[in-house]
């Protein structure tokens, strides 16, 4: 990825946002994640580190490459790995689709919410699949935001979210990725491969899923592409108000927001 086709830019406010979703999913999509000892693992495209974090705690005897394309993401990175003092982690720039590693390089490879942004997923699947030793495991997560639905609904709402898909396709992303896994990956000559559903369901009764997902992870991160929603004439701007307004009125106590993720697991 780079600057140009990451839909959410590379802000503090965005670094905060990916923070706060690797923390309110951990258990959800990463809770049977465990990497034994030893095991050499790649991160490909680890972004600021949200999830490095995650998987450096779940697997601390793991020897874990985070490789990302963007400098000032793999800054932060090393600096959010730092702070926790964790050691397990080496971070590195580099292209999916380039790497320099030997063939048979990892024991397994894992990718999150990194596919929706290329424009070609599959291929970036099997540039990687050599760097697998025979055996290895690929991890690939991913969201879809065609899955997410909501009480009380709003025209205002799914047009906002509709928004966000739009102008990810027009970067060459694909934010309803996470139906595609199964063929994606089976496609990309990955063997023994399982998609487990991740739903992600928050009402009243589970405030930290209300505030840390329906809040701070999914109307946060649509109403942060709404300047260029808005300025390239995809909704009016009361409209787009309205339609973040009405997202963030389905964390209220009478509320119900539900989105799924998907988690694939392959072996070469």
């Amino acid at each position: 990825m780079s600057g140009k086709n990451y839909v959410h830019g590379y802000t503090e406010r965005e670094a905060e946002r990916l923070r706060d979703q690797a923390e309110t999913l951990t258990e959800l999509l990463h809770g049977d994640t465990r990497y034994p000892a030893g095991s050499r693992v790649l991160e490909a495209g680890c972004g600021t580190g949200a999830q490095t974090v995650i998987l450096a705690r779940n697997s601390p005897e793991a020897r874990i490459t985070s490789i990302d394309i963007s400098e000032a993401s793999l800054v932060e990175a090393r600096k959010r790995v730092l702070a926790e003092g964790l050691t397990n982690v080496t971070f590195e720039a580099g292209n999916i689709f380039d790497l320099p590693y030997e063939p048979g390089s990892f024991d397994h490879i894992f990718l999150c919410f990194v596919l929706e942004h290329l424009a070609e997923p599959r291929r970036a699947l099997k540039r990687l699949r050599p760097l697998l030793r025979e055996g290895g495991t690929i991890t690939v997560i991913e969201g879809d935001h065609g899955s997410a639905y909501f009480y009380p609904d709003s025209p205002c709402a799914r047009r906002a979210i509709g928004c966000l898909v739009d102008l990810q396709r027009e970067m060459g992303g694909n934010a309803l990725i996470g139906r595609e896994l199964y063929p994606l990956v089976t496609g990309a000559g990955y063997r023994d491969v399982s998609v487990s559903p991740r739903m992600v369901y928050a009402d009243a009764s589970r405030p930290d899923l209300v505030h840390g997902f329906t809040r701070l992870t999914f109307t946060a991160m649509v109403e942060g592409v709404g300047d260029d929603a808005v300025g390239r004439g995809m909704m009016s701007r009361e409209e787009w108000e309205l339609g973040v307004a009405d997202l963030y009125r389905t964390a209220g106590p009478d509320g119900v927001f539900c989105y799924t993720f998907f988690k694939a697991t392959g072996r070469k």
